[in-house]
This record gives structure tokens, sequence and C-alpha cells, in this order.
């Protein structure tokens, strides 16, 4: 995801996504931790058999999912902090942001070539 630095980064300053998070669908658990300057988020719970079932390493695809590393964000950009997102859904890497709206509030959003994006509304658990 193409981002421009700007003053919307102050706006991520004093707030901390560290913790346990709900996913929008309810259904898994992401737990969000420092990482360097930015986070990194480790599936905690999810649904289902729970393997990584569409991991394009065909030696991966009988892992749990349960502490995949599935983001990996670095310094805050003026839509947040920005880096990578692994989606187990369909096996692949995306470009995408965390954004930090309230204390107990995430949006988390994937893009492909900058132009094709979906966030999803997280929940701190703790």
């Amino acid at each position: 995801m193409a981002l421009v630095l700007g003053g919307a980064a102050s706006a991520q300053q004093g707030r901390d996504a560290t913790g346990l998070w709900l996913t929008e669908t309810g259904v898994s658990k992401v737990r969000i931790s420092r990482c360097g300057n930015g986070y990194c988020g480790t599936l905690a719970s999810v649904a289902g058999p729970g393997l990584d079932a569409k991991n394009p390493d065909p030696s991966l695809r009988s892992r749990s999912l349960v502490g995949v590393q599935i983001m990996n964000t670095r310094t805050a950009g003026a839509s947040g902090y920005e880096g990578t997102l692994y989606n187990p859904n369909d096996g692949k890497t995306y470009a995408g942001t965390l954004t930090i709206k309230g204390p107990d509030i995430v949006e988390v959003s994937g893009c492909v070539m900058s132009v094709f994006c979906k966030s999803q509304t997280w929940k701190r658990v703790n």
C-alpha cells in the first residue's frame, strides 16, 4: 500500500496496540506486540482445523495457524504503521497498514497494487 508520510503519524503517538485483538469476523484472535519501530501480529486462536493449508510453500501447509506471524509493520506513516499482512485464507502476503483508532479499536487494511484494498476493524480483548 503506497502511503504518504505526514502529520497523521502524530495521531498514532501516545496510543499502544499491544495486546490481544478479536478480528472483525469474530472467529480469530491476534496478539499484537512491539516489533522494532512498529508492530507484529501473531495468530493466538482460530476457528476450524486451523491449518495453513493455502500457504504457497507445500511444506508449511500442515502447520497450525496458531503462532503464525500474520502482520509485520514498521514506523508510522500518514495512514498508520506500514508493512505486510499475511492472509491465511488465500496464502498471500499483502502491503498493509495498522491504524490505531482508539484505545480498544484498530483498523487493519491490506491492499493489492495500492488500489484494491480491504479493511477490518479489530476490537481489544484484554
